[in-house]
């Protein structure tokens, strides 16, 4: 009876992790879909910043006029007129280097060097929302603790 009893428990140990095996595969793929998904709307088009918060403040008119693209490469790119910035982007599965601890979650990486308005820009941004012509971002900042928000509109 002893027997059956183990044998029973370990068939049922052995099933559980089976099981949660399955669901760290099944939320593996659905990453990988939201970062590839991410990446192809990004790339789709030109954007341009309709919304920046830094903080505790409205920055949005730092950007305007400017066309942002995302370009295959990893580069970024916004031009206003003669003016050219470049900068480099990513999404990315930020489970293992995430600054808020979160887990499973995708970053939108955005990095630029200079001028010191888009140096604001720079930062593993967590994604809020993804939509053909829409996305929206948002970083609780490390420093001071304020939330900063950025959305970028398909032109």
């Amino acid at each position: 009876m002893k027997n059956i009893l183990k044998a029973i428990l370990v068939i049922f140990i052995y099933s559980g992790l089976a099981m949660s095996c399955d669901k760290d595969d099944d939320n593996s793929q659905q990453q990988d879909t939201t970062i590839a998904q991410t990446i192809n709307t990004a790339q789709s088009g030109s954007w341009k910043i309709t919304y920046f918060f830094d903080s505790d403040q409205d920055e949005t008119d730092h950007f305007t006029g400017y066309v942002f693209t995302f370009n295959t490469n990893g580069s970024l790119v916004a031009v206003k007129g003669s003016t050219t910035v470049t900068g480099t982007w990513s999404v990315i599965d930020s489970n293992s280097s995430d600054d808020d601890g979160g887990s499973n979650d995708t970053d939108f990486n955005i990095f630029f060097a200079s001028p010191p308005d888009f140096e604001d820009l720079s930062d593993d941004w967590d994604i809020i929302s993804v939509g053909n012509s829409k996305i929206e971002l948002t970083d609780v900042s490390g420093g001071n603790g304020g939330t900063d928000f950025l959305t970028f509109e398909k032109l």
